[in-house]
């Protein structure tokens, strides 16, 4: 019996020989996955550096760059600093940063470690309405606010109408720190959550054994472990808070508040005419201050693996009882999510459904249809509308594309760059919006042979300046995935003959599907939000659903601003809801 299976194994070795390993043709003698990798680094740095050095540059000339003859000086920062009333612009602009951040984690650290580590009343429902304004723009958040806390809002109306007074000035930089925070909030809490998930409860155990009760462990075992996430959280903050245009611009400008993006704005997009010098300096401070808090994060958590608690063993966390206080604690991230979010943008979705929205009159006797019949009766609308999807969608499939080549050469290849190929992926989060678009505008306007003109003022400036920021957040969220997938795979692929590109495509590609279609997702979400990098590139064909918002309040036409206020939600709200469907069935997404 043994002599048959013998002799019929050495006939399947005679039927079946090994197949000689594929070879690949080579190009100008460099192979194709090299040529690849040489492709990826070359877009991404031009990708990056496009808008960083026409700024640069601009800032040491002494007129603006499409005009000849410029000489290099340093006049532009002396006018800064002493002419142009910059240093109360700084003075402000740390202040409300600060601020913000402060509030921020004072916010998002505590509830993330009750939500997560400890046992509250719809515990699950209350996890994902802390996430809720992170969806919403905040320039949509900033209008509901207004309808609410300003001056003449109708709880501002309702409380001065109880106490005689409004104990809150909106239109102040405190103000404006509180409803940042409210909109930043959300990043912090997914930060602190995701690293409570994962940390050891032996710890507390331990803790537990010694004595120590529910608050003590919180306070001394728990709280501490965040260190990271805390840290990591309050400088992205910090440097968001330095770039965000929308807030400052909608309480700051009626009060003559200015801060860094405010400046930028009014001095450059506003001004009759801008002096081109001063606008490159100043965009140079903002971003080498971005840039700094970036680096000084890195500096940071240069240690953090003092802190890591969970090793090769899978664990669960146990829950803290906190008694009694748990309703407290499970009605106050109640009134965060109501008051900070829900009310305002259910008050902007009730002001796009009126004539006028004041507490003067019932709301509910001006009802009307007239203020979605203006956004789709004028083309100009109905096309910023068309433009953000189109712009989402195309931007979405790009840029993740191009996130998901970036990850592979950065963590799979033994590319001589690859390190530097992370770095520039991750490296937009430190370039503030307002600074992609003004730096991307002058980038075109250099560009040899007339090519800029080709692209300015068109979807595909904007879908290159929004790709630019949306960029670390596709890169972010392919990284982890790929992570989690063992190299042996792709050794497995190399020994049956395939190169680095066909491990990609043919292993590697199946197992990271997942991931790049929540990328895709989430780049969307974050396009269709965007707005600010498309104010000195957008056109009257190119305007988006945030710029002409924007316009529109201006005009004093705040309904249709809370219509396509409106519009852009449901539109978010449906592609989250897709997504959430989608991350059910796909866990490593």
């Amino acid at each position: 019996m043994s002599l048959l299976t013998t002799s019929r194994q050495s006939a399947d070795a005679v039927q079946k020989p090994t197949l000689p390993a594929p070879k690949y043709r080579k190009i100008f003698g460099v192979g194709r996955a090299r040529l690849l990798q040489y492709a990826v680094f070359i877009v991404i740095g031009l990708f990056v550096v496009a808008p960083i050095v026409p700024i640069l540059y601009q800032s040491v000339q002494d007129r603006p760059l499409y005009r000849a003859g410029g000489l290099f000086t340093v006049d532009n920062y002396v006018h800064l600093f002493t002419d142009a009333g910059f240093g109360q612009v700084i003075l402000n602009t740390a202040l409300f940063a600060v601020m913000t951040t402060i509030l921020a984690l004072l916010i998002a650290v505590p509830m993330a470690v009750l939500v997560v580590r400890t046992k509250l009343p719809f515990g699950t429902v209350l996890a994902g309405s802390m996430q809720w304004p992170f969806f919403v723009s905040s320039l949509i958040l900033g209008f509901g606010w207004i309808t609410l806390y300003g001056p003449a809002g109708f709880i501002s109306v309702a409380v001065k109408g109880v106490i005689g007074t409004v104990p809150w000035n909106l239109y102040s930089i405190p103000g404006m720190a509180v409803t940042e925070a409210v909109g930043l909030a959300p990043i912090a809490y997914v930060f602190c959550a995701n690293a409570l998930r994962q940390s050891d409860p032996s710890l507390e155990s331990a803790a537990r054994v010694c004595g120590s009760g529910p608050f003590r462990i919180l306070l001394r075992v728990i709280v501490p472990m965040l260190r990271p996430p805390i840290v990591y959280a309050a400088i992205l903050v910090f440097s968001m808070s330095i770039e965000t245009l929308s807030v400052p611009l909608l309480y700051g400008t009626p009060v003559r508040i200015e801060v860094f993006s405010t400046f930028l704005y009014t001095n450059g997009l506003q001004s009759i005419s801008p002096d081109y010098g001063v606008l490159g300096a100043a965009s140079t401070i903002i971003l080498a201050a971005t840039i700094a808090t970036v680096m000084i994060q890195a500096k940071v958590l240069k240690n953090a693996q003092r802190f890591i608690s969970v090793r090769g063993k899978a664990v669960r966390p146990n829950k803290l009882d906190l008694g009694w206080l748990k309703w407290p604690v499970a009605v106050a991230i109640v009134f965060y999510v109501v008051f900070g979010a829900a009310l305002p943008i259910l008050g902007l979705v009730f002001r796009s459904f009126t004539f006028v929205f004041t507490p003067l009159q019932s709301p509910f006797k001006t009802l009307t249809m007239a203020n979605y019949e203006r956004i789709f009766t004028y083309q100009s609308y109905i096309q910023s509308i068309t433009n953000s999807v189109t712009i989402a969608v195309v931007g979405a499939v790009l840029v993740s594309f191009l996130a998901l080549l970036a990850v592979i050469v950065a963590r799979r290849s033994t590319f001589r760059f690859a390190r530097a190929v992370e770095y520039l992926s991750l490296a937009p989060q430190a370039i503030p919006g307002i600074i992609v678009s003004i730096g991307f505008f002058w980038a075109f306007a250099l560009m040899p042979w007339n090519l800029g003109g080709l692209v300015q003022g068109t979807l595909a400036a904007v879908i290159i300046a929004f790709g630019l920021r949306a960029l670390p957040t596709a890169f972010g969220s392919i990284s982890p995935a790929l992570m989690q997938i063992a190299s042996e795979l792709d050794n497995a692929g190399r020994v049956s003959g395939a190169d680095w590109i066909g491990v990609f495509t043919r292993i590697l590609r199946k197992l990271l599907l997942p991931a790049f279609i929540g990328s895709m997702i989430l780049v969307f979400v974050t396009m269709l939000k965007e707005y600010s990098a498309a104010l000195f590139l957008s056109s009257a064909d190119s305007n988006v659903i945030g710029t002409t918002m924007l316009e529109l309040w201006v005009q004093g036409n705040t309904g249709s601003v809370a219509a396509l206020a409106t519009i852009q939600i449901a539109i978010t709200a449906v592609v989250v809801g897709i997504a959430s469907l989608f991350m059910k069935g796909h866990r490593d997404a």
